[in-house]
C-alpha cells in the first residue's frame, strides 16, 4: 500500500500514520516529495485493509500496490534515480555511459592495454571479469583475486571506476573493498541470499536479467537489493532465451522504454552477451541508445582471436573507438 498525505499534512499527522502502520506489524517507508509526503507500507504478505487508516487526519489517498516489487517502482519513487559509479553517473535522461573492457582479465598487460584504449575512446566505466561463471567446467574460469588486482590497477592508472562480477557471498567483502561497482550476473539474478548481502554492502550494483526471467522477476530481484538499504541498482538487459537459435540470445530492447515507465532505476544494455557476434554489437548498441538506454556494456579485447573467453563477441580496440564515434553521431 502507498499512503499519500495531503499537501498541508503536519509532521504530527505523518507520525500518526507511521505509528498506525507499525501497529499492524508492517514497515512504514516515508517518501518525501516536492509537494507532499507519501508513506510506503512494506512487509505485508497479502492485502492491507484500508480501515485502520480511513479516519486518520491528513491522508489524501490510499493506493494498493499489488506488484511483488515496491521500492523499485515509480509508485513508491516517482522521480529518476541517478547512480554514481566513481566519476560516472548513470540515469534516465543523462548522457549514456559506456561500460567497456574484457570479458575476462587474462593478464596485467591485456587489461592495461584495454583500459587505456577504452578510456581514450570515451568509456565511463571499466569492466572485467575476475571470476567467471562458465557453462562448462573445463572453460577458463578467470584469474580470481589476481585478476581483480590487475583490473583495479588498470582502472586507477587511466582514471576509470571498475565493475566486476561477484559470484558468491564469501567473495563479497574482498571484491567490494576493491571494486567501485558490483555485478550480479544473469545466472545469479535469483540467488536471493547473495542479493541480500549485496544490498547490505551498499556499493552500486549492475544487476543482469536472467536468461529466462520475466520483467516482474527481474524487478523483484532488484527489490531484494534495495529493501536491504542499497538503492544504487543499475538494471542490465543482456538477452533472453527464446526459440530462436540464430543468435546466442534474443536482445529484448522493448524492455528499455517499458521499464522506464515502471521503475526509477536506470537500464543499460549488453549487446555482446545477447548476440554473441561482434558484427552486431555496434548497430544494436546504437539501437539501445535510440530507445533510451542509460548506457551500454560491451566487451573489448586487444586481440579477440586469442581471447580466452567470448572472443567472437568482443570488439577489438579500433572497433570500440568506432562504436563510440557512431554512438556520438547517433545521439546528435
Amino acid at each position: 500500500m502507498l499512503i499519500v498525505m495531503e499537501h498541508g499534512a503536519t509532521p504530527e499527522q505523518i507520525e500518526t500514520v507511521v505509528q498506525a502502520v507499525r501497529r499492524l506489524g508492517l514497515a512504514p517507508q516515508p517518501i518525501p516529495g516536492e509537494n507532499r509526503v507519501a508513506i510506503g507500507v512494506l512487509g505485508n504478505q497479502g492485502y492491507v485493509a484500508d480501515e485502520p487508516f480511513r479516519d486518520l487526519p491528513g491522508i489524501q489517498e490510499l493506493i494498493h500496490v499489488t506488484k511483488p516489487y515496491k521500492l523499485v517502482s515509480r509508485d513508491f519513487h516517482p522521480g529518476e534515480s541517478v547512480i554514481a559509479v566513481g566519476t560516472a553517473r548513470v540515469g534516465w535522461g543523462l548522457p549514456p555511459v559506456a561500460i567497456a573492457g574484457p570479458c575476462t582479465v587474462e593478464s596485467r598487460e591485456q587489461v592495461r592495454a584495454t583500459a587505456k584504449a577504452v578510456k581514450a575512446a570515451g568509456a565511463g566505466i571499466l569492466r572485467g571479469g575476475a571470476f567467471k561463471p562458465r557453462t562448462g567446467p573445463h572453460s577458463f574460469q578467470g584469474l580470481g583475486y589476481e585478476g581483480l588486482d590487475y583490473l583495479a590497477e588498470a582502472g586507477r592508472e587511466v582514471g576509470l571506476p571498475i565493475v566486476t562480477e561477484v559470484m558468491r557471498i564469501d567473495q563479497l567483502e574482498r571484491v567490494a573493498a576493491v571494486a567501485d561497482c558490483l555485478q550480479i550476473g544473469a545466472r545469479n539474478m535469483q540467488n536471493f541470499d547473495l542479493l541480500k548481502e549485496v544490498g547490505r554492502v551498499g556499493k552500486p550494483v549492475v544487476l543482469k536479467r536472467g536468461v529466462s526471467a520475466t520483467l516482474e522477476e527481474f524487478l523483484a530481484a532488484a527489490e531484494y537489493i534495495v529493501i536491504e538499504g542499497n538503492p544504487n541498482v543499475i538494471l542490465c538487459e543482456r538477452g533472453i532465451r527464446t526459440f530462436e537459435r540464430a543468435l546466442r540470445n534474443t536482445l529484448d530492447l522493448a524492455v528499455v522504454p517499458y521499464l522506464r515507465q515502471v521503475t526509477h532505476l536506470p537500464v543499460v544494455v549488453d549487446p555482446s552477451h545477447a548476440l554473441g557476434r561482434r558484427d552486431l554489437v555496434i548497430p544494436m548498441s546504437k539501437a539501445a541508445i535510440v530507445v533510451g538506454a542509460a548506457g551500454v556494456m560491451v566487451e573489448v579485447h586487444p586481440d579477440p582471436a586469442r581471447a580466452l573467453c567470448d572472443g567472437p563477441q568482443s570488439l577489438d580496440l579500433a572497433g570500440f573507438a568506432q562504436l563510440m564515434a557512431e554512438l556520438r553521431a547517433a545521439r546528435a
